[in-house]
């Protein structure tokens, strides 16, 4: 046995100790801190070759192992810009020098530019709706730009479609004197049209409003065995509201040149179900809109008419809030109740992420052993939820970390024994020589 050799294997534990112990004060210091997850220290044995009756003490090795895996507790805040993620994935973030990073730490408040920067300093990465829905890059971070919440002023969207449902009463009776129709823009129609509304908006955000009238314009007899495709169809037929006639007993005849603004056919089979039409383009001379309707949504039974209308568009608002929700979709939340998308946030994820390498501000980055970046949104590919007003905390468990700290110090101390009797007994060796 060499006694050198005793005294360096205590070495190495000293060491392996010290590493160990600078974990835990890593944990310890950063147990409040948002998003932060434990690293600890492995040991392995370095064993050099030994004979029957010659032993040579070896050493040990330690490594840090870190559990960027395991999900921290979520707790809830008061600000809508603090984000968690429920499950796997990170959000990506950007420092000072454009680099994209990766992070788990939500802690986000807008900077003097209306940016989302967590405590860190690190800006929160998205993609932007001003090209319409984004769709995600997998395998990289281009197309990703600054979440900016600065909205300020008005704005307004023009209506562009919408959706009209509702149900046409199957016991109406037909109309088959064409002055009668709506579409012949008349001085009156008969009991049996009925009359929706509909709002809409034009490019400056100002109301219009539209009134549909539907008619029964014929019914198919259904000899046996097999009735045919089309049981009953109706004519509906659009009209500008303010150009209705004013003092009269009905809204006709519209001053809008050219009469009607829409006009089509919802064809209905023996069983009340639209079979075809039921698509109808408003053309707005006045506005110079073009608003696409989808009423495929109607039923033909024998219940009371009924039907609502759902336009996309917006009236001059202001921004109230900004709000996030689960998929990672940033909506700018207007007084008036409407909401418009503005970003959505990716998450994005490794095959490995214990292996990610960290860096400073709670970040980490893929190397060769966490595997490729994939990015994806919230909920898809496995990732995980999103969640708006809360922070994931850290996952150092304070009171393992004491008991770890207390074992390492006992350790620490029993190495640094063996290497004192080692000296002592090196002692002994020189005195002999006296």
């Amino acid at each position: 046995m060499s006694i050198f050799g005793s005294m360096k294997t205590a070495v190495s534990g000293m060491n392996a100790q010290a590493n160990r112990l600078s974990t835990v004060a890593d944990n310890i210091a950063n147990v409040n801190t948002t998003g932060y997850k434990s690293v600890s220290t492995s040991f392995s044995s370095l064993v050099l070759p030994s004979s029957g009756g010659n032993y040579n003490s070896g050493g040990v090795q330690s490594s840090v192992r870190q559990s960027v895996s395991d999900q921290g507790d979520i707790s809830y805040t008061t600000s809508s810009t603090d984000l968690a993620i429920s499950g796997d994935g990170f959000f990506i973030v950007q420092g000072a020098d454009g680099t994209p990073v990766l992070t788990r730490a939500g802690d986000f408040q807008k900077d003097d530019e209306g940016n989302l920067v967590n405590a860190a300093g690190f800006m929160l990465m998205g993609y932007s709706y001003d090209s319409g829905s984004p769709a995600v890059v997998v395998n990289g971070f281009d197309g990703l730009v600054p979440v900016n919440v600065n909205q300020e002023g008005l704005t307004a969207i023009a209506s562009t479609s919408g959706v009209f449902k509702g149900n046409l009463d199957s016991g109406a009776n037909v109309v088959s004197v064409a002055s009668t129709l709506p579409s012949a823009n008349g001085t009156t129609t008969t009991a049996d049209t009925k009359k929706f509304s509909m709002v809409a908006y034009d490019t400056l955000g100002n109301k219009v409003m539209y009134d549909f009238y539907f008619t029964k314009t014929s019914v198919a007899a259904a000899p046996p065995p097999t009735p045919p495709a089309v049981n009953s169809s109706w004519e509906v037929s659009i009209y500008r509201n303010a150009d209705a006639a004013v003092g009269g007993t009905t809204s006709f005849p519209y001053t809008t040149a050219g009469g009607d603004v829409g006009l089509g056919t919802l064809n209905f089979d023996a069983n009340g179900k639209m079979v075809s039409g039921g698509t109808v383009n408003i053309v707005d001379p006045v506005t110079g809109q073009t608003i696409n309707m989808d009423l495929t949504g109607f039923t033909q039974l024998g219940a009371d008419f009924a039907g609502t209308g759902t336009p996309n568009g917006q009236a001059a608002s202001p921004v109230k809030d900004v709000t996030i929700d689960g998929d990672g979709i940033v909506y700018a939340k207007y007084e008036d109740g409407t909401n418009k998308p503005l970003y959505r946030i990716p998450l994005a994820n490794v095959a490995s992420p214990d292996k990610l390498t960290l860096q400073s501000g709670n970040v980490y980055s893929a190397n060769g052993q966490s595997g490729v970046t994939v990015t994806g949104f919230p909920q898809t590919n496995g990732l995980g939820t999103i969640k708006s007003g809360a922070l994931e905390g850290s996952n150092v468990d304070l009171a393992g970390e004491l008991t770890e700290m207390i074992e390492s110090q006992r350790s620490y101390t029993a190495n640094s024994k063996v290497f004192q009797t080692g000296s002592d007994i090196m002692d002994v060796l020189v005195n002999l020589k006296r």
